[in-house]
């Protein structure tokens, strides 16, 4: 049984939520998180390198100067590579970088990430974000309270502007819903703080 530490809407201890262990996947989908992170990153990458070859570096084909008798090397053009201002040999051209992930290994490699997670006691269940205004100090206390002092992803099972309004200005802390949630972000931050709606929201998706 894993065990995930709950709080009241203020900060304060509360009963803690037992996770049952097969509910978890914890025996395989390692390659799918590698996979799906991966694949995440690679759609990042805008693919906009780009350099000139040979053949597209304006100037003159007129041979430098004549083959033999120079004591040169031989020389057919300026565009050549070994040149100063010449072409660039096997440079980069705009591509894709997009990399297809199977809906099934995506939705395991969700399942190991969250259920790593839950394990390592790294997810953090508060009854509900409750805020009278959305300040950023409000977001701040509370996560000082709850003992989260690095990268951390506030998760919810409805978008709450509020919410999202006391988060954004926080420098290493992310938003998101139960449903958008992603593997990348889940490896990406040390800690998920989620409202109880949002954590059942989350235990649904990984459901064998």
């Amino acid at each position: 049984m894993a065990t995930v530490k709950s709080y009241t809407s203020a900060g304060a201890a509360a009963a803690d939520i037992t996770v049952d262990d097969a509910a978890l996947t914890l025996d395989k989908g390692e390659q799918a998180v590698k996979d799906a992170v991966t694949a995440y990153r690679n759609a990042l990458r805008a693919g906009t390198a780009s350099t000139l070859g040979k053949g597209e570096v304006s100037g003159s084909n007129k041979k430098p100067w004549k083959q033999k008798g120079t004591g040169n090397a031989r020389a057919g053009f300026r565009q050549s590579p070994v040149w100063r201002g010449g072409g660039v040999a096997h440079g980069p051209k705009p591509r894709d970088f997009a990399q297809k992930v199977n809906k099934k290994v995506v939705k395991l490699a969700f399942a190991r990430a969250l259920s790593d997670r839950i394990a390592e006691g790294r997810v953090i269940v508060v009854s509900e974000f409750k805020f009278d205004a959305p300040k950023t100090k409000f977001m701040a206390s509370l996560l000082k309270t709850l003992g989260v002092d690095r990268t951390a992803v506030v998760v919810q099972k409805d978008v709450d502007d509020t919410v999202i309004l006391a988060t954004s200005n926080l420098p290493r802390i992310d938003y998101s819903t139960a449903q958008a949630l992603d593997v990348y972000t889940v490896m990406a931050n040390r800690v998920l703080v989620c409202d109880k709606a949002g954590f059942d929201a989350l235990l649904a998706r990984i459901a064998k």
